[in-house]
Parts: C-alpha cells; structure tokens; sequence
C-alpha cells in the first residue's frame, strides 16, 4: 500500500492544535485536594494573672467555646465579645492555683479545632479571711446587721466591697459601712435603712476568690443567708429602772432593773445595743473590762450586748437596787425569775433602746452593733463606694 501523503499545512495546523492542548491544561485551576489548606486559627491566652479576669484572643477566625477550670473542678465563667475573637471570664484569676484552658475556635475554612493549654499563678504572700455573723441560716431579730470581720488589714476596701452582693426577699434598702471593730480589725456592716422588716430573708455572696485587699489575698468565696424574725423591742429606761419587751407592738414584759453606777467608769452604755449572743452561765471579772477587782463571779442568764462588757443578765446580789437605783458595774440586772423570763423571751439581733441621763456615752458602731446609732446620711457615707 502507498504511504498517505499529508500537506504541510495540514501538519501545522495539527501540531498548533496539540501545543494549545498542552498549554491549556498546565493554566487550569487545581482541584480542592490540591489546593493549600487555610490555616487554623490561632489561640493566645492574654491575660494569665492572679487578681485579673483571664482572656483569651483568636486571630484568622473566632472562638466558639472557652472553659477555663481550676484543679478543684471549679469553673471560670466568662463571655465572648461582639467580634468573636475575645473572651473574658467574669471572674478573676485566684492566687496559688492552677487552671486548664480548653478553648475551641473556627477558621476561615468553617473548621473547628480545640486546643489546651495550662498556666499557674504565683502563691500569696498573705491570704485574708474573714468571719461572718449572723450565722447561716439563722433566725435573728430585727436589728442584725449583716457583719464581716477580715483577718488582716483591708486597704483597698473599694475593690472589696464590690465583690460583696446583698440579696433581700423584699427589696430592703441598706448600704455598707466600714467601722473599725471592737478587736481593732476592719469591718463591713450591712444595715438597712430602718430595722428589718420581719421575715425578710437575707443572702450574702461574697465573690472575693481573686481579690486583693490590701493586706493578703482571698483564695475562696464566702456565702452565708438568714431569716429576720419577730419584730421585738427591748426598751431600757435607766432613769425609771425599767426593761419593757415589746413584740410586734405590744407589751409582753416588764421587769424593774438596775443599771450601772452614775458619776463613772461604771455606768452604762446609752443608745441602741443589739443583742450579740445568749451567752448563759459564765464568770464575768471585773479585771477583763478595766474596772480592777471589783468582781468575780459566775453570772446566769448572760445576754451580752457590747464587746466592752455589757450584759443584761440575773444579779440576785443586787435585788435591793431593783427599780430604785442605779447600782451595777454597768451592766443591766434583775431577779433570777425576770433574768429567766427575758432570757427565754429574747434572740440575737433584739434591739434593746436604752436611754438614761447619767451614762458613759453612745454605743459605738464597733462595740457590738452599734451601727443604729448614726444616722442613715452618716451610714452610708462609711461605704467605700460613695
């Protein structure tokens, strides 16, 4: 057979044809498995330090999930911003721990991935605590402020009393005050505008984990709650020597007492003293309270009512003084029977009013209770907030 024989023109226009093939198929686009995967987007915790609010950035995408735990299980609760790309706990990271940070977070493929990581805080210098009263849930009467004793010395009482959140079943108007208490330890009250109205329920949630105050850290939070009573009165007239207990109103109760000696160290307190605690049967000596060796002896029916000493309690040594006179080391005095009577009558948190004209003076904020006898205006200037 003969070969077939093809023009030149024919070849050329084929070989154009193979050469535009060729160089159309080197510029296609590559398919997705070919292409380079978009990066993931990174993860940086900011802020690691006791005493601030843990942060976590994303850069090339946004967070879609941080939990920040403490080696106790204990969570950091926290929240992401408008952008999505920053998340702040609520909460500030406490001193001497350790946290995990598990942090879950989008790309700019629509990817998500989760990354851990874990830091520690320095331990403390000095950690703070603190006392509360009244305990928790107890039933006290209506003049109870809610109290905190601290440890140690409180210098930045604002960033304190910011952490302190009262919660009450009624809405009671109060503030907090800073007093100095009878032990030379700093105290917050929180006392409402007028006594307590009966059956108000009182809770107290003291954030403090992670707060500095100035003299040590706080490494815990604190919590306590309680329920107002009965609205009860106790009236002290020292002039007449006369206790009257009055309960939602009315008079349940009147005893004739003795109060401390006039023109002295031995006279008694005037103004609003609360009830601190039924203390029972315990030995009072003079020497405890500044007044030398004038007694020792075991007291029943102790109702104390100020740090520096003062009780109503029975005083059968003295029963000739008895709606006479005033004739005690300052204390407040009566029959075994009335001492009895008043000490089944009476609960922690009782005001007791007391009015006389020869006294040593008001009781002061710190001397117990003695919050009611400032003005409302003057209390709520005793708060660090303003």
């Amino acid at each position: 057979m003969l070969p077939i024989r093809t023009s030149r023109p024919t070849l050329a226009a084929v070989a154009l044809a193979v050469s535009l093939t060729a160089c159309s198929a080197q510029a296609a686009d590559k398919s997705p498995a070919e292409r380079s995967p978009a990066p993931p987007a990174k993860v940086t915790v900011v802020d690691k330090a006791a005493g601030k609010p843990v942060t976590v950035t994303a850069t090339g995408g946004k967070l879609a999930g941080v939990e920040v735990t403490d080696a106790k299980g204990g969570t950091l609760p926290g929240r992401v911003d408008a952008t999505g790309t920053r998340w702040m706990s609520d909460r500030k990271a406490a001193p001497g721990t350790s946290y995990t940070v598990e942090v879950t977070a989008g790309g700019a493929d629509g990817k998500e991935t989760t990354t851990r990581s874990s830091f520690s805080t320095p331990d403390p210098e000095k950690v703070n605590k603190l006392t509360l009263a009244p305990g928790k849930n107890t039933t006290v009467g209506i003049a109870h402020p809610l109290s905190i004793v601290f440890d140690h010395p409180v210098t930045k009482k604002a960033d304190v009393e910011k952490q302190l959140k009262v919660t009450t079943s009624n809405d009671t108007e109060g503030s907090w005050g800073w007093v100095k208490d009878w032990s030379g330890r700093d105290r917050a009250d929180w006392r409402p505008k007028e006594y307590w109205k009966p059956g108000t329920k009182v809770t107290l949630e003291a954030a403090l984990s992670g707060t500095d105050s100035g003299g040590g850290w706080f490494v815990r939070d604190y919590a306590t709650g309680f329920t107002v009573g009965e609205a009860q009165v106790v009236k002290v007239d020292l002039d007449s020597h006369k206790l009257t207990v009055q309960k939602n109103g009315s008079t349940v109760r009147t005893i004739p007492v003795s109060g401390g000696t006039p023109g002295g160290d031995k006279r008694s307190w005037r103004g609003t003293a609360v009830l601190m605690a039924k203390e029972g049967t315990i030995n009072m000596n003079s020497e405890t309270v500044g007044l030398g060796d004038a007694y020792d002896k075991m007291v029943d029916y102790s109702m104390r009512l100020t740090w520096s000493g003062m009780y109503a309690h029975a005083a059968p040594w003295n029963a000739r003084y008895f709606g006479n006179a005033n004739h005690s080391s300052g204390c407040i005095g009566m029959s075994d029977e009335n001492a009895a009577a008043l000490y089944g009558l009476v609960k922690p948190g009782d005001p007791f009013e007391i009015k006389g004209a020869d006294t040593k003076g008001t009781v002061a904020e710190g001397n117990g209770y003695g919050a009611w006898n400032v003005s409302w205006a003057e209390w709520k200037a005793k708060s660090a907030l303003g």
